[in-house]
């Protein structure tokens, strides 16, 4: 299971965004720098409102939903790379992800320190950019220099590794992550096996305050707080290409021993429509290049879990080996005409219900079922 880290310098609301995501209270959160030192993991459901129609057409009861892995790392402080604070830790557990997630605080709140002495969410993103661009470019030149003698002796492999690397060194000399430096598909490929920090995908988290939620939700960026969302939103698609989710970690911490029906009450009683928690899981499992297919029956309606661009038989094998090892064909719909249909029978007599074969690239959203034999 591929697995997204919470990132943020202390005091940021990490720890109280993960219990929120994983609907526990596993992490502790408390107003000191620190108070997460081993990461906390938990599995992460990914909500999709598109279970609840199939289910309803199959008229089945037993839905499962997709799923991710969340960790909650320690908060950073500057110098990091240098391994001030919990340094050293905090890089070795973002090594262990597939992307992060970065919390920014855009709140204000005298009773909740920062680290920094105030709150200015660009130079929190900078800083912790700054720690992981400086870990990568001392990993780098450790790199190079140990490929060095390789590439002398006419090794092809390690002259490209030395080549990328060579393209690598002024781009995070720039204070620009690895993630933004153009390379051809090759190049990414090599880049991949130095296992750079800031190479992973990374999407951000706006952390307002409770009263802020609902006019930034609808999307107003006046005033002081959606002056800072705005800043983050701006910079993190100009610098990373890379998208900002609003989010209150104090509102989803409130939820977590709510009913849903509750829940719905409370966020529509603020003036929101969803949970900011439930776009920030979704923003996750395609920002790690994950896409979901469904299978529906009296028994039970299901997300599968792939990645973007599997064909028909490895997506048939997230069910069982044996399905993409005896895989003869596919038979599928698009979620859309199965919805506004109502029925397979009705698909199949609309010419929405086709046979695939094993060179299909199964679509996000595609109704399969499979044909196999071994």
């Amino acid at each position: 299971m591929l697995r997204a880290g919470i990132v943020g310098l202390p005091n940021v609301g990490k720890s109280t965004l993960f219990n929120a995501v994983t609907k526990t209270r596993k992490a502790q959160a408390a107003n000191y720098p620190f108070c997460t030192i081993d990461p906390n993991v938990g599995i992460v459901v990914v909500p999709d409102k598109r279970l609840e129609v199939l289910a309803g057409i199959s008229k089945t009861q037993k839905i499962i939903p997709a799923s991710i892995e969340i960790v909650d790392i320690a908060g950073l402080v500057k110098g990091a790379s240098q391994g001030e604070g919990l340094g050293n830790q905090f890089l070795s557990h973002i090594r262990e992800v597939d992307a992060i997630v970065q919390v920014v605080r855009c709140f204000e709140d005298a009773d909740i320190h920062h680290v920094s002495g105030s709150v200015d969410p660009l130079r929190d993103i900078e800083v912790i950019l700054t720690e992981l661009v400086l870990a990568d470019l001392g990993s780098i030149t450790k790199q190079k220099d140990r490929l060095s003698k390789t590439a002398r002796s006419g090794d092809k492999k390690a002259k490209a590794e030395i080549a990328v690397i060579e393209k690598l060194e002024p781009h995070l000399n720039a204070g620009k992550p690895a993630l933004t430096c153009e390379l051809s598909d090759d190049e990414k490929e090599i880049a991949k096996g130095f296992f750079m920090l800031s190479n992973k995908p990374t999407i951000f988290a706006c952390n307002v305050k409770e009263g802020d939620l609902a006019a930034l939700a609808k999307g107003e960026r006046g005033g002081p707080v959606g002056e800072r969302v705005k800043q983050v939103e701006d910079y993190c698609a100009s610098h990373f290409g890379a998208e900002a989710v609003v989010i209150s970690a104090q509102i989803e911490s409130e939820l977590i021993d709510l009913e849903p029906a509750d829940q719905q009450e409370f966020l529509q009683d603020l003036g929101v429509e969803e949970s900011g928690v439930g776009k920030l899981i979704r923003a996750v499992y395609h920002l790690l290049g994950l896409r979901t297919y469904f299978t529906t029956g009296e028994k039970e309606t299901r997300a599968w879990t792939i990645h973007a661009g599997d064909k028909a038989p490895a997506a048939a094998g997230v069910i069982h080996s044996d399905f993409e090892r005896g895989f003869i064909a596919a038979e599928c719909m698009a979620y859309q005409d199965l919805a506004s249909l109502g029925s397979e029978a009705k698909c199949r007599e609309a010419g929405k219900l086709r046979v695939e074969g094993k060179e299909y690239t199964v679509q996000d959203g595609d109704v399969m079922e499979f044909r196999f034999n071994v």
